[in-house]
């Protein structure tokens, strides 16, 4: 008889607080403290406690300052605004409770949350644990395999490998093929002037990897696309390297 692997859940921390405060608005304690992040972020980890009781879970968060990212390419989120002051001073009171609830938490400098939470879901595979990863961000799509799923609780909304496959006709792998040609103009990534996720989706179906499209220029037959494509060639592969999760954080 084969033993059930427990379950390892791994909680994208950063992207959940987002939301619980966009989530919720305009809710403070009588001091006018805002405690709307808090609050939300509080339900969605109970949530998961009640419906799942899991015996491993992490809560990953990104840690202050510049990654490996910014060292590739200095832009990167440059574009983003900084977090709202009403959020930054709830996050010692996100902390305490996920203390509170004896959770672990982990960041680690130089690195975002992704990568160690790519880093986590591989060291579980490798142990043959079956592997859920929290989270509403699609770029961890990438890490999806026969062990590691996504689970968007907001939505209720899991996709596992079959599904994955079934919806795109695409390995989850060559996700960081499509966003390296379309970009993400969130994170500042370049990728290809004029190419979406469709068309980016379109020529890595055709030629397989976003080098397989650079080395088959020839066969495309929109002039535009294949000019912009020319040009921003340079912009593709940085962009690929930007997009890529590290899943080997030394942790």
């Amino acid at each position: 008889m084969v033993e059930e692997r427990e379950t390892i859940y791994l909680v994208d921390g950063s992207s959940y607080i987002h939301r619980a405060y966009h989530a919720i608005r305009n809710l403070s304690n009588s001091k006018g403290f805002p405690t709307n992040a808090v609050f939300g972020f509080t339900k969605m980890i109970l949530k998961l406690f009640e419906e799942k009781r899991p015996k491993y879970l992490a809560v990953v968060l990104d840690a202050k300052g510049p990654n490996f990212r910014h060292q590739l390419y200095e832009a990167y989120k440059a574009t983003r605004p900084p977090m709202p002051e009403d959020l930054a001073e709830q996050l010692p009171y996100i902390k305490a409770v996920l203390e509170g609830l004896n959770v672990k938490m982990i960041e680690k400098g130089g690195y975002e949350a992704d990568d160690i939470i790519g880093t986590l879901a591989r060291m579980g595979e490798e142990k043959d644990f079956p592997v859920v990863i929290v989270t509403g961000d699609k770029d961890f799509r990438q890490l999806i395999s026969s062990q590691i799923s996504l689970w968007d609780t907001m939505k209720d909304n899991v996709t596992d490998y079959k599904t994955f496959v079934e919806e795109y006709g695409l390995l989850p792998a060559q996700v960081i093929d499509i966003m390296g040609l379309s970009g993400d103009s969130t994170d500042n990534v370049p990728g290809v002037s004029g190419v979406g996720e469709k068309t980016a989706m379109g020529l890595i179906k055709a030629f397989g990897t976003l080098e397989g499209v650079f080395n088959h220029l020839e066969e495309i037959k929109k002039k535009k696309l294949k000019e912009n494509l020319e040009r921003s060639q340079k912009d593709a592969i940085l962009s690929k390297k930007l997009v890529t999760i590290d899943q080997y954080v030394p942790i």
